[in-house]
C-alpha cells in the first residue's frame, strides 16, 4: 500500500539528473512543484516533462534556477513562452494520442507526480482530471507520488488505480484548478454559427478551448441527440447536456457516454462530472487515436489555429519560430474525424489578428489568411488533413479542391481589406 509522507519527505527523493513527469493541466501535483524549487541548492541536472502547466512554479519562471531544472513541455502555457528566454525551457513535437507513449520510449521517467482522490473502500483512486498519459506514465515511473485532495471530483473510465500500485500518498487540501469559462466575443458568434448550420441531430463532437469552440457549444443548444467523442471535456459541453441537446443516443461507439481524455473548466463542471456514469475519462493513447475516433459516424472535429496559408497549411502552435502553445489533438481529432462515416472537420480563426508594427509600435490589423506562413512556422496541420476553415466572413470547404480553388475560396472568407492583396500575392507566388 502506498505510503503516506509530506511534501518535505517527497522533495527529497528527488536526486540528481532525475526526470520527473507531472500531471497534464489540473492534475499535476501543485504543492510538490511550487515548493520544488526549494532543494535547489541541494540537486542539478533534474528534467522536468510537463503540460500545459497552470501555475506560475518558482523552479520554471525564476531565471535563478534554470541550470538546476530543465523543462520540457508538449504544450506551452502562458508561463512557459514568458520564462522560455531563461534557456532551459523546450517543446516536444508531438500528436497527443502519442505523447506520453513516444516520450517514455525515448526517456522513461524516475518519478511521476500527479494528484487523485482518496482512496474508496476499495482502495482505488480516480485520477480525476485527466487520463492523456498519467496512468501509462505511473506504469512505467520508478517512483509514483500522487497528491491526495478530497476537492478533486471522482471521475469514471479507466483512470482507477489502485494503492498498491503506489508508492507514496501527499494529503493536500486546495480547490481543483479552474479554467474561467470564455465568454463568446461577436466574432465568436459569428463562427460559432457558420458551423453549427454544418452540424446535425446525432452528430457527435470534438471542441477545443477558448471563446470560439464556447461559441460553437452555444449555437449547438438547440440540436438534439448530439453525441461527445472529444480529446478535453469543458463547461460547455456540460452546459449542451444539461440543456438537453446531448444524449449520446445516436453515437456508435461508447453510445450513451461523453468520451474524453481529460476535463478542464469550472467547479460546476467539476460537480457534474463527480461521480456521472453518463463521463468516461479514458486513456489518451485510446480517445485520440484517428482510428477510434474514426469510429463514430458522423464525428465532426472543431479547432482553431493562428494562420492559414491560401493552400490551407495551418500553423496552430507558432508564430513564426516562436513557440506558442502546441499541437495538442488537432491533426489526432481533424483526421480521425474525416476517416468517420460523414464526418466533417473544420478549423475556425478570425480572419484578422492586430498585431504590434516594428517601426511604429503601434497596432494595426494583419490578415491571419496569408500567402505563405510566417518563415519558420511549424505546420501544426497539413494542406492535405484540412476539410473546412472558417471566419466570420464564411466557411471554405477544401476537401479535395485545387491549390487554385483553395486560392479563390480561402480569400472569400479573408477580411475584404485583404482580399485583393492576397490575390495580388496569388498571382505572383503563381498559384493562380
Amino acid at each position: 500500500m502506498a505510503k503516506e509522507i509530506t511534501i518535505k519527505e517527497a522533495l527529497k527523493l528527488v536526486n540528481d539528473g532525475d526526470h520527473l513527469v507531472a500531471g497534464m493541466a489540473a492534475s499535476e501535483g501543485r504543492e510538490f512543484f511550487m515548493h520544488l524549487h526549494e532543494i535547489a541548492d541541494t540537486i542539478n541536472h533534474v528534467t522536468i516533462d510537463n503540460c500545459l502547466p497552470l501555475h506560475p512554479y518558482e523552479f520554471m519562471i525564476n531565471d535563478v534556477y534554470k541550470n538546476n531544472f530543465t523543462i520540457n513541455s508538449w504544450f506551452f502555457s502562458g508561463d512557459l513562452r514568458k520564462a522560455f528566454k531563461h534557456g532551459n525551457i523546450a517543446f516536444i513535437p508531438n500528436q497527443l494520442h502519442f505523447a506520453g507513449a513516444k516520450r517514455a520510449q525515448f526517456k522513461p521517467p524516475n518519478i511521476f507526480i500527479g494528484n487523485a482522490t482518496p482512496p474508496d473502500k476499495h482502495g482505488f483512486v480516480s485520477l480525476s482530471l485527466s487520463n492523456v498519459y498519467e496512468k501509462k506514465m505511473i506504469e512505467q515511473a520508478d517512483i509514483v507520488i500522487l497528491e491526495i485532495n478530497p476537492h478533486l471530483p471522482r471521475t469514471l473510465g479507466d483512470l482507477e488505480v489502485h494503492e498498491n500500485d503506489i508508492d507514496y500518498f501527499v494529503r493536500v487540501d486546495y480547490p481543483a484548478p479552474e479554467l474561467p469559462d470564455a465568454e463568446p466575443n461577436e466574432k465568436d458568434k459569428m463562427i460559432g454559427k457558420h458551423i453549427a448550420e454544418y452540424i446535425h441531430d446525432g452528430d457527435t463532437i470534438q471542441l477545443g478551448i477558448g471563446g470560439i469552440p464556447n461559441a460553437v457549444a452555444l449555437a449547438l443548444t438547440n440540436k438534439k441527440d448530439l453525441g461527445v467523442h472529444t480529446e478535453m471535456l469543458t463547461t460547455g459541453f456540460m452546459k449542451l447536456y444539461q440543456s438537453g441537446a446531448i444524449t449520446g443516443k445516436k453515437k456508435s461507439l461508447h453510445r450513451g457516454k461523453m468520451v474524453a481524455a481529460f476535463a478542464l473548466g469550472t467547479k460546476e463542471l467539476y460537480a457534474f462530472i463527480d461521480d456521472n456514469p453518463a463521463v468516461s475519462i479514458l486513456d489518451g493513447n485510446y480517445v485520440n487515436d484517428p482510428m477510434v475516433i474514426g469510429q463514430n459516424d458522423n464525428q465532426v472535429s472543431i479547432n482553431t489555429t493562428i494562420e492559414v496559408d491560401l493552400t490551407g497549411q495551418c500553423a496552430s502552435e507558432s508564430i513564426g519560430t516562436v513557440q506558442f502553445s502546441g499541437t495538442g489533438g488537432q491533426t489526432d481529432t481533424a483526421t480521425g474525424a474525416q476517416r468517420a462515416k460523414n464526418g466533417r472537420s473544420f478549423i475556425a480563426l478570425y480572419s484578422t489578428a492586430n498585431v504590434k508594427n516594428p517601426a511604429t509600435g503601434e497596432r494595426q490589423p494583419m490578415s491571419k489568411i496569408v500567402s505563405t506562413l510566417k518563415p519558420g512556422a511549424a505546420v501544426s496541420l497539413s494542406r492535405n488533413d484540412v476539410d473546412y476553415v472558417v471566419t466570420e466572413y464564411g466557411v471554405a470547404a477544401l476537401r479535395g479542391t485545387s491549390i487554385k480553388d483553395r486560392v479563390e475560396r480561402l480569400i472569400t472568407i479573408a477580411h475584404p481589406d485583404f482580399r485583393e492583396q492576397l490575390m495580388e500575392e496569388a498571382r505572383e507566388i503563381g498559384y493562380i
